[in-house]
């Protein structure tokens, strides 16, 4: 039996949106995010059906009408999904159950924020320092909204962490 892990980390965030072209334009402009594919454009068949619904856990009658597959700078993709012929819910705030945000590291924060902010995107505050083992001078975060209402938090931890013998990954630098 082998001692390594065969996990290597997270490939990519689905996120369900209203509209994949809007929620990527809003991806490009914020976060210069690159288009890698589209798995079902707009104009094709859509995914449906009793083995969709199955596989996908979607109610019946769903279909999945638009998906697309976008890179964000050296890290995890953003798969971006759009339905039709279903009932569907606002996104849920931090303090639900369930995966509630992701976060975007960035190098410089007023430039990231404004530019999140241009894109479409609601700011909840200003951004402020980071608390507990993350608290440095030049360490902050704030979280946003997206045009379609999902939480993007925006953190950057250029001074490290307090405790030094913690390796949190965090993406590479852009050459």
């Amino acid at each position: 039996m082998s001692t390594t892990s065969h996990i290597r980390g997270i490939d990519h965030i689905g996120i369900t949106v209203p509209n994949v072209t809007e929620a990527s334009q809003f991806l490009e402009q914020a976060f210069n995010a690159k288009t890698l594919y589209d798995l079902v454009e707009k104009d094709e068949e859509p995914m449906e059906g009793e083995e969709t619904e199955k596989q996908l856990g979607i109610p019946q009658g769903a279909k999945v009408v638009h998906m697309k597959l976008m890179q964000l700078g050296k890290s995890a993709t953003i798969e971006l999904f759009e339905f039709e012929n279903t009932n569907q819910r606002k996104s849920i705030a931090l303090n639900d159950f369930g995966i509630t945000h992701f976060a975007v590291y960035v190098d410089d924060m007023e430039y990231a924020a404004e530019r999140f902010k241009t894109a479409g995107g609601e700011l909840l505050s200003q951004p402020h320092g980071l608390g507990g083992i993350e608290k440095g001078p030049h360490n902050a975060g704030v979280y946003g909204r997206a045009p379609w209402g999902s939480l993007i938090e925006l953190i950057t931890y250029a001074d490290g962490l307090q405790k030094k013998s913690i390796n949190r990954w965090t993406p590479p630098q852009r050459n």
